[in-house]
């Protein structure tokens, strides 16, 4: 059965009774006229009860988009006496605050809107409001401290607000959820947050998911001494691709430009595992590399780098490191002997990545919807507002 006050439960006015609606085709403005029932009262004053009216008044309120138009909400709102005191008060209601010129409705379609990556300008614009509005409204919400969970991971963004350059999102990749955003991924930022946690606490964290950042192996180390730490596997995967690509663009720039344009078209397939390829793409693959030996070299290296990434366990992948760390070794490419010098380097967290299952991924698909965000607000300064976006945005 149809509710017969679907009216005011779509226009957020519930329990009002709507006595007019003017809606002009060539006008974006719906204007809703309503009042509300004639109640007992409690005096504010003596707590006497009372149903008696001293008069109206007419309240313009803003109310939530109506589709491609505006709603203005007109409330005919009745004061009431007390015959004992004397005292005058407004009745009460449940869709509009004291001293407020916008409907609570209003307020929530701004906050659900605000969950999404759209910008303030783009809320204000539908809401037929300031974009000052749109921001006082947001900065009401705030964050408190987090607990640390289990498992940390960090990572940095490029965020470009008033602190510096990049930020440092901190998450937790078990539970997937964001805990905090810090104002820079330096290390006197980096200290400040964690030293303020208290040492039991911090004891509680078992893991640490980071990349190839020192100041994050410094802080791990000096706060948290029970976590092992944990190079995220993307990111020293991503050094052997980087030597392999040196070495690729190296080499076809020697050839004509017939076959370095081929050579550039079809990288695709060099940098795919060959077992993964079509009997086709591996013949293209092996002509390829017939042609240079530099990079037939090269391919080999990435290969075998890629066997230890796929090692099923961390004695298994302990193993097939060294035997990578050989190869390199008795090879003659300079790129990837910076490469081999990195990876040696952080080898020990490396190896933790076999340890355990967690990665950065949860943390990088945050940063690339806070990229999105990024991009459409034009960029976002204050970083204060930067991070209680993102934390609500996230929640």
């Amino acid at each position: 059965m149809l509710n017969s006050n679907y009216i005011e439960t779509l226009l957020g006015i519930k329990d009002a009774i709507v006595t007019n609606i003017e809606n002009f085709a060539d006008e974006s403005l719906i204007n809703v006229y309503f009042e509300l029932r004639r109640d007992i009262h409690e005096c504010p004053g003596c707590k006497e009860l009372t149903d008696s009216i001293h008069d109206y008044r007419m309240q313009k309120i803003k109310g939530p988009p109506l589709g491609e138009k505006f709603i203005l909400f007109h409330y005919r709102k009745r004061r009431y006496v007390c015959p004992a005191c004397g005292k005058r008060f407004y009745e009460n209601n449940s869709f509009v605050p004291r001293y407020h010129r916008m409907s609570s409705s209003l307020v929530s379609y701004i906050l659900r809107e605000l969950k999404s990556t759209s910008s303030r300008s783009s809320v204000a614009r539908r809401c037929n409001i300031s974009v000052y509005t749109v921001s006082r409204i947001f900065d009401f919400i705030s964050h408190g401290k987090p607990k640390l969970p289990e498992v940390l991971s960090i990572d940095e963004f490029k965020g470009n607000a008033e602190t510096g350059k990049y930020q440092c999102i901190i998450t937790d990749p078990k539970n997937r959820r964001v805990l905090d955003i810090l104002p820079g991924r330096e290390t006197h930022h980096l200290s400040t947050y964690f030293s303020s946690f208290p040492r039991e606490e911090r004891d509680k964290v078992k893991v640490i998911v980071i990349d190839m950042w020192k100041p994050y192996a410094d802080m791990a180390q000096t706060y948290f001494k029970n976590a092992i730490v944990v190079i995220d596997r993307f990111h020293y995967v991503r050094q052997v691709m980087w030597a392999f690509d040196r070495i690729r663009r190296e080499e076809q720039h020697k050839f004509s430009k017939e076959r370095r344009r081929y050579f550039k078209r079809s990288k695709k397939l060099l940098w795919a595992r060959f077992f993964k390829l079509s009997e086709e793409n591996q013949q293209a693959v092996e002509v390829m590399l017939n042609l240079s030996p530099r990079l037939k070299e090269a391919f080999l290296l990435k290969e075998k780098f890629l066997e230890f990434v796929d090692a099923s366990n961390f004695d298994d992948a302990k193993k097939k490191l060294k035997d990578w760390y050989l190869y390199v070794s008795v090879s003659d490419l300079p790129e990837f002997n910076y490469c081999f010098a990195t990876i040696n380097r952080w080898q020990d967290s490396i190896l933790n990545s076999f340890k355990v299952p967690y990665t950065n991924a949860y943390t990088e698909g945050v940063n690339n919807k806070v990229k999105v965000l990024k991009r459409n607000a034009f960029g976002l300064r204050n970083f204060n507002r930067l991070r209680s976006r993102i934390l609500y945005m996230m929640a």
